[in-house]
């Protein structure tokens, strides 16, 4: 299994489609169905690599992104997004810092 180049809370942007977002959750593989794979994945990347959830800047939307098609986005500028909130508390040296779980 692959290591994850990015971590949750990491700024990245869209080798192909050019948008920039924010990391929230991280899947060592591919975890969609083979359906949703053909329809959308036309770059057809490797499904046994990190595919990634991303909040899309300036975007209600979030995306599924392998790995291969995610760069840093070392502009460390600000992500609007409605759901920024429910996974982060704070931008901080480039990075979204996660909110503390309270039980």
């Amino acid at each position: 299994m692959t290591t994850a180049k990015h971590s949750i809370g990491d700024l990245i942007q869209h080798k192909l489609f050019g948008y920039r977002g924010v990391i929230v959750d991280i899947d060592p593989c591919f975890q969609l169905t083979d359906e949703w794979y053909d329809m959308v994945a036309r770059s057809r990347p490797p499904k046994n690599e990190p595919w990634y959830h991303v909040l899309v800047h300036q975007s209600t939307n979030s995306t599924y992104v392998a790995e291969q098609n995610l760069e840093s986005d070392s502009r460390a500028e600000p992500i609007v997004h409605p759901m920024l909130n429910l996974f982060f508390s704070e931008l901080r040296d480039g990075r979204y810092q996660n909110n503390e779980k309270v039980n």
